[in-house]
């Protein structure tokens, strides 16, 4: 029997093999254009696990015989990508097209990572490929995502979940000396959550359960799955199903659920410490201004995972989690800075900082009337006195809204007082 995972052995060699995304490699899509004219942008892909965005990069690479790096985002760094930027430039020649660069995960590089792939791209020395299952607009920089198509990748319907199935167990020569009768398809579906990869890897799994004919029905496909405790793989996609159903049923107050994830995921390995983090981010993003304590709380227990390691970290862990999952609910701040970020982004007016609260540390400065009038607000009665801090033409633009809840209406019901319907909360 061939270690090599069935996923892989059914790996597709041209588009004509590759199932789904019929938007993109279909007669008139555009991937086919990139074969016919072998012209080929910096692009980047975003889908959920599993729709074959890694497959669809190697299938242009071999299809137009070009050489293509490959690097994680999850462990390379600055250095990784400087080395193989200096690869691609030696290889290329004059009249020839630039190697392909595919990073998988991009959302994953920070700012100065995706930074160091800025020149290579803009003089021409690689074409990168990027790969990411979150949104692109968020998590990838300005300037590198204006110099790349993005191209959305969708989950497999049932439909094309059946052709892979029916692909899987025809053409594989593993699967064909068996005998595999197929009678239900329900949970297998289910279970696979549109994901192709997923697919094949629960029919692994129930393949490698019995040995000589096989019946796969519902029963059968759960009964694998709830037997196989490789199911949870801290590496692989039902990682992300886990703690996303994790940071969902905390974001929905349900401390029962929000444990019980908790415990699949300390009880499979997954590192106390990426734990500690997601919480973090919870706690800014979806307890917020409801109740500042929650971030003071998450910060402690990410410090004391560090400290105390397994397996005392399960109980600051869980402290945290019920903690945050029992508090009122304000995802205002996280709007906030997503709608102030994206303003930022299209506005095309390099908007001046109004001259009375600019910096003036130098005489030249100060005769320009840098800082002129500037109010200094513990001056003034209550701490606070009106004077406008937005530039030129965003006079009285709002990005925060308050959330529905105690703290943040306290909070609205001060902002009303101070600013006298300015900014009309």
């Amino acid at each position: 029997m061939s270690n090599m995972p069935l996923a892989e052995r059914l790996r597709p060699h041209t588009l004509d093999e590759y199932i789904g995304q019929e938007h993109l490699v279909g007669p008139d899509g555009v991937f086919r254009r990139f074969l016919e004219t072998g012209n080929v942008p910096s692009f980047i892909l975003w889908g959920p696990p599993g729709v074959g965005k890694t497959t669809l990069a190697r299938l242009v690479a071999t299809a137009l015989d070009r050489r293509m790096f490959t690097l994680s985002a999850v462990t390379s760094g600055v250095k990784d990508v400087r080395e193989v930027i200096e690869q691609a430039r030696k290889q290329k020649f004059f009249n020839t097209p630039a190697p392909f660069l595919f990073i998988d995960e991009i959302h994953r590089f920070n700012k100065a990572q995706q930074d160091s792939l800025l020149g290579a791209v803009e003089q021409g020395d690689i074409t990168l490929i990027g790969a990411t299952t979150e949104n692109p607009s968020f998590e990838v920089i300005s300037p590198l995502l204006s110099r790349c198509q993005v191209y959305v990748l969708r989950a497999m319907d049932d439909a094309q979940l059946q052709e892979l199935l029916d692909r899987a167990l025809t053409t594989d020569t593993e699967l064909r000396q068996r005998h595999i009768e197929v009678r239900e398809t329900n949970a297998l579906f289910s279970f696979a959550g549109g994901d192709a990869r997923k697919l094949l890897n629960i029919l692994d799994i129930v393949a490698g359960a019995t040995e000589g004919d096989l019946v796969i029905d519902d029963r059968t496909v759960t009964d694998a799955l709830q037997q196989n405790i490789a199911t949870y793989d801290k590496n692989g996609e039902m990682h992300y199903d886990i703690i996303s159903a994790f940071i969902k049923s905390v974001r929905g107050s349900d401390p029962n659920a929000a444990i019980y994830y908790l415990a699949r995921m300390l009880s499979a390995g997954e590192d106390p410490k990426f734990i500690a983090r997601r919480l973090v981010i919870l706690a800014s993003e979806d307890v917020g201004l409801a109740n500042p304590n929650g971030l003071l709380l998450a910060n402690a227990c990410f410090d004391t995972v560090h400290k105390v390691g397994m397996p005392e970290a399960r109980i600051p862990l869980a402290e945290a989690t019920i903690y945050l999952a029992t508090s009122p609910k304000s995802n205002s701040a996280y709007m906030a800075i997503n709608k102030a970020m994206a303003w930022v982004a299209h506005d095309t007016n390099n908007r001046s900082v109004p001259l009375h609260i600019r910096n003036a540390p130098t005489k030249l400065m100060k005769e320009l009337d840098y800082g002129k009038d500037y109010k200094y607000a513990h001056d003034f009665e209550g701490h606070f006195v009106e004077q406008e801090f937005m530039p030129a033409g965003l006079e009285g633009h709002r990005f925060y809204d308050p959330a529905d809840n105690p703290k943040e209406a306290e909070l609205a019901r001060r902002m009303a007082a101070l600013w006298r319907g300015k900014y009309k909360y």
